[in-house]
């Protein structure tokens, strides 16, 4: 029996690095296992784990090459498979993410306009940049009526933790 438990956590530590390793590749351009800190935050969001802006600049510090700008898979894949079986930076619920939706929609309508979400989210808490809004509006905006319907958003964001 102990040999099968054995087995169960080296295929679940096999399955997390083939996780790490594909979201860390899809962002290393010039494919030498490195790429750019500042797509280490968009990784680390892709694999289902939402750190707060302090630990993801602790995270990058503790992988970074010396300051370089880069992080090669070699630092990341040990210290992001730490965070994974930790459970660490875990995903909001989506009941408490459709609150804060509900919150920002005063009207109840069940839609947010993109500019009253670019005004949320540029203006307050840990602002996104306008970079960052317009790539947000492009995937979440239903483009024939232009607005944010937060009900399907939420369903986009909300991330099963035991994939």
């Amino acid at each position: 029996m102990a040999e099968s438990n054995n087995q169960s956590a080296e295929t679940k530590l096999s399955d997390v690095h083939k996780r790490i390793k594909a979201a860390f590749e899809t962002f290393d351009n010039a494919a030498n296992n490195t790429v750019d800190v500042r797509e280490i935050g968009t990784i680390i969001y892709s694999l289902g784990c939402f750190p707060s802006q302090a630990d993801l600049h602790d995270f990058i510090a503790e992988v970074e090459e010396d300051h370089s700008g880069y992080i090669h898979l070699d630092r990341f894949l040990p210290a992001m498979t730490k965070v994974l079986l930790e459970h660490k930076f875990p995903p909001i619920p989506k009941d408490l993410l459709l609150q804060a939706f509900e919150v920002l929609d005063k009207d109840n309508k069940g839609y947010l306009e993109p500019e009253e979400l670019t005004k949320y989210m540029t203006q307050e808490g840990e602002p996104f940049t306008q970079e960052e809004m317009e790539e947000m509006l492009t995937g979440l905006a239903d483009h024939e009526r232009n607005v944010i319907y937060y009900k399907d958003v939420i369903n986009q964001l909300a991330i099963d933790p035991d994939m």
